[in-house]
């Protein structure tokens, strides 16, 4: 396979599903290991019917932006955008999440290390962009 050929692919109506089926598979996994198999195949139901739905909806340029095959630079920056919304979100959820834990008494996990990971994570990758840059 050649580099154009797997970015092609992975930019194709079909590869969305692919790892739909992929995330659905894990989900029925872990479930099943946990002893929860009807919440696996429920959770692989869901995960297939996205998938097919977002494979399917060839006529909305949003879906296409989504799916990587209708993209251009207004795309990407829309991305941009909705990662950072998105991360902000995390960081509020996270926060939040944390403060109530020990509220209650508790040690503040997982919102703990969470909080931590994204910290580090955004220290690491601020750093990155400015000596790249």
């Amino acid at each position: 396979m050649t580099r154009d050929s797997g970015r092609t692919f992975f930019r194709s109506r079909w590869f969305m599903l692919a790892f739909c089926a992929f995330l659905g598979g894990t989900v029925l996994l872990a479930s099943w290991v946990g002893g929860q198999l009807a919440t696996g195949l429920i959770g692989l139901g869901v995960m297939l019917c996205f998938g097919l739905v977002i494979a399917l909806a060839s006529r909305s340029e949003t879906v296409r932006g989504l799916r990587g095959d209708g993209r251009d630079e207004r795309f990407a920056l829309i991305d941009l955008r909705a990662t950072a919304v998105t991360g902000q979100v995390l960081i509020i959820a996270v926060i939040t999440g944390w403060l109530v834990e020990i509220a209650r008494g508790h040690s503040g996990s997982p919102f703990d290390w969470l909080g931590a990971a994204g910290g580090v994570g955004y220290a690491l990758a601020v750093a990155f962009f400015r000596w790249r840059g």
